[in-house]
């Protein structure tokens, strides 16, 4: 690593040994956001990956660039029974982020102050690697994703991101501008702070400066962290999903998904995304994830992360596609719970649904789709009942969906085996979509 590049880092080590981030009161707790545990689980990527559902008990996680150590408390709560091992180059933070775990009862995380460049010393290989935002503050951040390639089993996963160039526009011109100004070089100290805040408040409210990176509230205390990782972050720069894939090539890692990836269907932006203009039509259907990833960036940026899942090349072949399973398959396969749904809340939230014969909103408590929620209508809301007490068959909810609805509701005539099927089949496929439910073929 170059002189400039060690200067670098340093400024950034100080930045965060002033401020550390992220500030959330130590005695936060992430375990009624089903939502971001949902995100921070293991069996997502693995199971959008290799179409099987892992067990996080006993695996290693990395948080890489953990800060005061909420994301990786967030890991824990996630991911029951794994090791979680948090680096930073922050001393400061490191201390906290070990003082937010014991605090929340997870006496065996262990937190290190280190590079990520350097995470070979910890002389272990992990299951899986969270690095959220971080990679985009070092000086180098292929040299970070080798990095911590080299420490990724064969079957691991790495979670990082990077924020969008397009989305945050507005922001580099601000740091642009208090770095002209000496206000940046000068660190994320309360004066710079407030030489941020005085010129925002003296600004015409029509200047472009004030009327797209700024928000009023910014300028109460309690708000104000949002200038420091805004207009005061050292080390910020911003990349396009081209970025994005031409790094991972860099790294020969392979991408997986975007994190959010129901918020990335470039078809969704359209009115009727079944009847596209002519040239979409025929530019989409032979687009890759690739391209189709960055059409959506230049029409809607409006995501500040490009979040998402990579892992080593050449991996496990997950199989058939979902819609390419024979009937046969269907019958033998086993229903999981995603394990955020897998909740006392959720469960009773469905059983009052049912004895009142209402639809089932089971997107309210995982809020992925992007084009409203996803509901389950009360007829079939009983069949997915059984999943709160375990995996079970797809016939064994054919079964239970015959006992509970075994007439059709318009002729009266009893249901069929084979038409019971079909509808419970038709219901999976539209929740294993959005990995509420996961199947595994037997």
């Amino acid at each position: 690593m170059d002189s400039r590049a060690i200067d670098s880092l340093e400024k950034i080590r100080q930045q965060y040994d002033q401020a550390p981030y992220p500030r959330v009161p130590l005695e936060t707790s992430p375990k009624r956001n089903y939502e971001l545990l949902y995100k921070y689980s293991l069996v997502t990527p693995y199971y959008l990956r290799y179409q099987t559902v892992i067990d996080p008990k006993g695996k290693l996680i990395l948080d890489a660039g953990c800060g005061t150590g909420f994301n990786a408390l967030i890991l824990a709560e996630a991911n029951p029974g794994a090791q979680i091992v948090g680096v930073d180059i922050s001393d400061a933070s490191i201390q906290l982020a070990d003082q937010r775990l014991k605090f929340h009862g997870f006496e065996t995380a262990e937190f290190h102050v280190l590079s990520i460049e350097d995470l070979s010393q910890l002389d272990r290989q992990f299951d899986y690697i969270n690095c959220d935002e971080t990679l985009y503050l070092l000086p180098d951040p292929i040299a970070g994703l080798e990095a911590m390639k080299a420490v990724l089993k064969p079957d691991g996963i790495i979670r990082f991101n990077l924020h969008s160039a397009l989305q945050r526009r507005h922001f580099y011109r601000s740091q642009a501008l208090f770095k002209r100004l000496g206000v940046l070089n000068d660190g994320q100290t309360d004066e710079a702070v407030q030489a941020v805040v005085n010129t925002m408040q003296r600004l015409r409210p029509d200047t472009t400066m004030r009327a797209t990176a700024w928000k009023s509230e910014w300028e109460q205390t309690e708000h104000r962290g949002q200038i420091l990782v805004n207009h005061l972050l050292l080390g910020d720069k911003g990349y396009t999903i081209p970025d994005l894939f031409a790094m991972l090539d860099a790294a020969d890692l392979e991408f997986i998904s975007m994190v959010n990836w129901r918020h990335w269907d470039v078809t969704d932006l359209f009115k009727d995304p079944e009847n596209l203009p002519a040239v979409w039509a025929m530019s989409l259907e032979s687009a890759s994830i690739a391209e189709r990833l960055r059409l959506y960036e230049l029409l809607h940026p409006i995501h500040r992360l490009l979040d998402c899942w990579c892992g080593h090349l050449d991996q496990i072949d997950p199989g058939l596609l979902l819609d390419e399973w024979t009937d046969t398959e269907w019958q033998t396969a086993q229903v999981h719970l995603h394990p955020q749904l897998h909740q006392d809340e959720v469960k009773q939230d469905l059983i009052t649904c049912i004895a009142e014969s209402q639809s089932f909103e089971i997107s309210r408590y995982i809020p992925l789709p992007a084009l409203g929620p996803v509901m389950v209508q009360s007829a079939l809301a009983a069949t997915l009942l059984p999943l709160w007490d375990g995996p079970q068959s797809v016939m064994s909810l054919v079964e239970r969906h015959l006992m509970t609805q075994p007439r059709d509701p318009v002729t009266l005539e009893p249901i069929t085996k084979e038409a019971a099927f079909m509808q419970v089949k038709r219901l999976l496929a539209q929740l294993n979509s959005f990995l509420y439910i996961l199947l595994e073929r037997c």
